[in-house]
């Protein structure tokens, strides 16, 4: 003996399939706004096809230009320059790594270290960096990697 309930709308696989689609139509319409994005979500501050930040990246790149490069790794996020002297300073050079520590666009993402030779008696010899040297480098870069992802909002 089959026992049928006394209403259609509780017959088996039709109930279930129309609990999922009100189920699925109140999820999206707890979303609210549907499409409407704020545009900043746009051009977020995470990783595309590299393994770190692409603002970063790019704006490092952009920066160290002027200098050789001896590496340059997007997987590991590390760009190494070779030695670079200022043709109006001579007896002086420097070398920087630049390390992109995380996907987003964050200050604490970046980290330059840089090192500093003079050359006495022929010879190159280790000298001190100055701290703000540093820090002023890192506030280029990220005010760039800003710039770029400004550019991108502006853009999309």
């Amino acid at each position: 003996m089959t026992v049928r309930p006394a209403s259609p709308f509780f017959n088996g696989s039709r109930f279930l399939t129309g609990f999922v689609a009100l189920t699925a139509l109140a999820a999206l319409g707890a979303c609210g706004g549907g499409n409407k994005r704020p545009r900043t979500d746009i051009a977020a501050a995470k990783v595309t096809t590299i393994g770190v930040n692409s603002y970063l990246w790019r704006a490092t790149l952009d920066t160290l230009s002027f200098m050789p490069m001896a590496q340059t790794d997007s997987n590991g996020g590390v760009i190494v320059t070779d030695w670079y002297a200022n043709p109006d300073v001579a007896n002086e050079r420097m070398k920087l790594t630049v390390s992109i520590l995380d996907q987003d666009l964050r200050a604490d993402a970046l980290r330059v270290a840089a090192s500093r030779q003079v050359l006495q008696n022929g010879q190159w010899v280790d000298a001190p960096v100055k701290a703000a040297t540093v820090q002023k480098l890192e506030e280029i870069i990220l005010t760039r990697a800003r710039a770029l992802r400004h550019m991108a909002i502006s853009e999309g």
